[in-house]
């Protein structure tokens, strides 16, 4: 295992937690061309390794194309990982042999979308789109019972009044009011485990407070949050753990704290140094060199930030580096800490 954020023992001799998402080495490749013997593939992902718990949230910050989103999707089965281990509890869910089937991990593993507008449909009223989980998951319920607690998941993501925005139809929602919608969906289910892919970048400021306060509450109740953002801050403030990726790496991780206030890898120092800061001036140096960023293939080798950083040396460009333990819960994979 590489990039660790865990404990090494393997979940087969029972040191994975029954309330847990453990992934190893997650290796995810996407095919660049059509040619049939001699295909050409990007490395999305590149041997990452981390744990979802209950009742926590592992937020996973970086620029556009680090990988971060298709890590979820890997989590939620709508890619199938390259090569990797993804255990839900003690179960491998890609092991032929003793496979969940997609209901039965449904059930366990939701995802939120990014887009509040085009992950309901349109056609369909509120109480539909949590009614028909209920009737999926849950069977034992009849019609009454079904009815209750759609209203109850209502009034639980606090849209009220309950009983009338079961009967509105997504158009007659705002963006913030639809993302309730879509956590209600996966409250709906009873998932354990929630994969929010960016579910606040595409709501008003005024309201995005409102949002992460709702999953901060649903954490209480005991579910886990894989937490995808561009923003350190709210990475900061809603999640426990903060990793950091860039081009399919984990480069930085641990305590979100420690991470985003004692950043040590020169990429997570360049993000927290783009962040605005009201009244203060910050001093403009050149924190990175100008460079593309890289399209990572199985074939490539180094450092992914080597281009682009100012303390790189030929070492960098040719060798991967090492995990280094800064601290009880903090970790960078970077030469200049060996």
């Amino acid at each position: 295992m590489t990039e660790v954020m865990i404990d090494k023992s393997a979940p087969e001799a029972g040191h994975v937690e029954k309330a847990s998402i453990y992934v190893e080495d997650l290796v995810i490749d996407f095919p660049t061309d059509s040619a049939i013997f001699r295909r050409r593939y990007m490395r999305a992902v590149n041997q990452v390794s981390f744990v979802l718990k209950a009742g926590e949230a592992l937020a996973v910050v970086g620029e556009s194309g680090s990988g971060k989103s298709t890590c979820a999707r890997a989590l939620c089965r709508l890619y199938k990982p390259t090569s990797g281990k993804i255990w839900l509890q003690d179960v491998d869910v890609n092991e032929k042999q003793h496979q969940l089937s997609q209901r039965d991990y449904a059930k366990e593993v939701q995802m939120i979308f990014q887009d509040p507008f085009g992950s309901l449909n349109p056609v369909h009223t509120i109480r539909h789109h949590l009614s028909r989980p209920l009737k999926i998951h849950h069977p034992e319920l009849d019609d009454e019972q079904i009815e209750q607690r759609t209203i109850e998941i209502i009034s639980r993501v606090g849209l009220s009044p309950a009983q009338q925005t079961a009967d509105k139809y997504p158009h007659e929602l705002s963006g913030g009011q639809r993302q309730r919608v879509a956590i209600a969906r996966a409250l709906a289910v009873g998932a354990k485990f929630i994969l929010a892919d960016e579910p606040i970048s595409m709501l008003d400021v005024s309201i995005r407070l409102g949002i992460l306060n709702l999953m901060e509450d649903m954490k209480k109740d005991g579910i886990g949050f894989l937490y995808i953002t561009h923003d350190i801050a709210t990475a900061r403030y809603f999640a426990e753990r903060t990793a950091v990726m860039y081009v399919g790496h984990m480069v930085e991780w641990g305590n979100s704290d420690s991470v985003t206030q004692n950043p040590q890898h020169p990429y997570t120092k360049l993000l927290i140094s783009a962040i605005p800061e009201p009244g203060i001036r910050k001093d403009r140096k050149e924190m990175a060199r100008k460079a593309d960023i890289p399209l990572w293939t199985p074939a490539s080798v180094g450092c992914p930030f080597a281009e682009r950083c100012l303390s790189a040396t030929e070492q960098c460009k040719t060798t991967m580096p090492a995990v280094t333990q800064l601290a009880e819960d903090h970790f960078v994979r970077c030469f200049l800490f060996e």
